[in-house]
């Protein structure tokens, strides 16, 4: 229902109570969207998932709101998802996508103390690879305009700047390791690492994107396709690096171990060299784990941002307010240079999957969902 407040004051859109507000005459809202949904187990996204085209639009509760999405972003998580990793007892079918930005088009009563219809969001929560996506007002946040770059912030930043304040003692000059530096996550880990004005190294896999990284100040870039890693650090870091920011797992996980200096720190925020294979993992040397974290009083840290949500909100308000005064590169890619140019749709999204598992990307992965040609919304 439409509640009109006194004059002067904005109007409250009242979704809370009102089971048909989308049979209301007039609406802009569709009946019917198209959204991406896991309906079976498997570490190929493109069999685990399915686009469906007539499904009905959801209606948001007291405290959510209904946003319609423009952008969405792309993680290496999302195969994990929809292989059922993260929750073994999880049924098909269910949605998959973490994270989105787009403009709020309906919302709860107890949601509208905080939020209007048309107001530009970011997010995190389950379910953005659709139109449009219920979201709790508490996992959004208010954005500028309804821009693809800050889709970069929800969960690359925040993960970035949680792990590393809480794992990674930063201070001026310790030694830090990135890989995949260019990144999603990489790219927002140098750019903090140089914040806390540490001395930054960072792996990636082309020239193109060694330049980008020297633009955000990474101090020592190394492009592994024509430079071994294990040579530049033994050769130019004899006394090994102090924090390693690790998402590649596998032969790249032991390398950065082997290179922790003396009471180094390890963080594992993820490990993408596995997660198309059945398991999920790729093989790492762990049986001599102990006897090196022992010899060098170093130590190896998961980091998972679920387990960090109380710290969530500050993260983003600080990362908004470090974009907003141009201290904070959100770099992204949008396709542009992929084989079937940019990605636009959600049938795209398998497209923009299989460009990140090529290791193509520079920056993070965004999706454009066009305006519907029948909504004005």
């Amino acid at each position: 229902m439409l509640r009109l407040a006194s004059a002067g004051a904005r109007a409250i859109v009242d979704m809370s109570y009102a089971r048909h507000f989308l049979d209301f005459q007039g609406s802009n809202i569709p009946r019917a969207m198209q959204k991406l949904v896991v309906t079976r187990l498997s570490p190929n996204f493109r069999e685990a998932v399915t686009l469906l085209r007539d499904c009905p639009v959801p209606l948001p509760g007291d405290g959510d709101l209904l946003v319609r999405n423009r952008f969405v972003g792309v993680n290496a998580s999302d195969i994990n998802y929809s292989a059922g990793r993260y929750d073994p007892s999880v049924k098909t079918p269910f949605d998959v996508g973490f994270e989105g930005v787009g403009e709020v088009v309906a919302l709860g009563l107890s949601a509208s103390a905080s939020y209007t219809v048309g107001q530009a969001v970011a997010y995190m929560a389950p379910g953005s690879f659709a139109e449009y996506t219920v979201v709790p007002a508490r996992a959004a946040a208010p954005v500028a305009s309804a821009q693809p770059e800050y889709v970069s912030l929800p969960v690359s930043a925040t993960t970035a700047y949680i792990s590393l304040n809480e794992l990674g003692g930063l201070s001026k000059g310790t030694k830090v390791l990135v890989t995949a530096a260019a990144g999603g996550t990489g790219q927002f880990a140098v750019q903090l690492a140089k914040k806390a004005k540490c001395h930054v190294i960072g792996t990636c896999s082309s020239d193109k994107k060694s330049a980008f990284l020297k633009s955000i100040g990474c101090d020592r870039p190394i492009n592994y396709k024509t430079e071994p890693v294990s040579t530049v650090l033994k050769q130019e870091y004899p006394k090994g690096v102090d924090v390693v920011y690790e998402s590649v797992g596998g032969a790249m996980f032991d390398l950065a171990l082997d290179a922790l200096a003396v009471k180094g720190r390890l963080i594992v925020i993820g490990f993408i060299s596995g997660y198309q294979t059945p398991t999920g993992l790729s093989p790492v040397k762990a049986g001599t784990l102990p006897a090196k974290l022992l010899k060098k009083s170093a130590s190896v840290r998961g980091f998972f941002l679920n387990h960090s949500l109380s710290k969530y909100q500050a993260a983003m308000d600080h990362l908004l307010k470090m974009h907003a005064a141009g201290d904070l590169v959100c770099e992204v890619d949008l396709g542009d240079r992929s084989a079937e140019g940019r990605f636009i749709g959600l049938e795209s999204v398998f497209r923009a999957v299989d460009y990140m598992y090529m290791g193509k990307n520079t920056g993070k992965i965004v999706v454009e969902l066009p305006r519907s040609v029948n909504s004005k919304l």
